[in-house]
């Protein structure tokens, strides 16, 4: 077996539909995942006919390729601990297949998250550098007016986080209310600009990802992406990458 055959144990993890690459890390940091029954560790690679077992139970390829559309109540979090007894997504989520989020939305946000067992995917739509398209409604604690409409519009700069977002669009859609279009996903992006800029965040819903739209989809509630939209989300995701010679699906 050549060596170009190997693939990195977090990548072998995503591929496998198990999750994405950074929760592959912390899954293998806590000692969970095995190579042919030893414990593996950060940048172990994984050579064909190898057998990987997370927590004792073989991972294999999916069988079936799942996207799901999710609205994500407030209260709900995203992610598969469940040391803290919140609310996970897996428990939304009545799928015969093994799925976790592309992406995240904190506790106090609510609407739209995609969840599929296709790792590779998860990573493109998550990677910033693609500058996918993520559409807000964000309710404030008081009137909005243009000058904060503007500078949210230019970028801000947060000093917690020691980086200035990117331009973004936005408008107003009502006294206390403003739709907001983002090609990047820092930690609680929304809430640090508006705190910056004077404003409190008391509401924000997500209603679109990419070409995924909300719609009417009733909130905790869960759906399989139509065959247009998993080609269009495919045609989306790649088209960076095509851009610049790189890995093509």
């Amino acid at each position: 077996m050549r060596e170009d055959d190997a693939l990195r144990i977090n990548l072998y993890l995503s591929r496998a539909g198990i999750c994405s690459r950074r929760e592959a890390d912390v899954l293998v940091a806590e000692g969970r995942v095995t190579i042919d029954g030893k414990t593996a560790g950060s940048g172990c690679k994984v050579m064909p006919g190898q057998v990987v077992c997370l927590d004792g139970r073989p991972v294999g390829t999916p069988e079936k390729k799942v996207i799901l559309a999710v609205n994500k109540p407030r209260g709900v979090v995203c992610t598969t601990d469940r040391r803290w007894g919140d609310r996970i997504l897996e428990d939304l989520v009545d799928c015969s297949e093994r799925v976790f989020s592309a992406g995240r939305l904190d506790k106090d946000s609510e609407g739209l998250i995609l969840m599929t067992n296709q790792g590779d995917l998860v990573n493109r739509i998550m990677r910033s550098s693609n500058g996918h398209e993520k559409e807000y409604i964000v309710t404030v604690d008081h009137e909005v007016d243009e000058p904060f409409l503007a500078r949210l519009g230019q970028g801000v700069f947060l000093p917690e986080l020691g980086v200035k977002t990117r331009p973004c669009k936005v408008r107003k859609t009502g006294s206390r209310e403003f739709h907001m279009i983002l090609t990047q996903g820092l930690n609680r992006q929304i809430r640090r600009m508006c705190r910056t800029c004077g404003y409190k965040v008391v509401r924000l819903i997500r209603i679109r990802i990419m070409n995924i739209c909300l719609g009417d989809l009733p909130v905790g509630k869960w759906r399989y992406l139509t065959q247009q939209e998993t080609k269009d989300l495919y045609a989306l995701s790649r088209m960076r990458r095509e851009r610049d010679g790189k890995e093509r699906i």
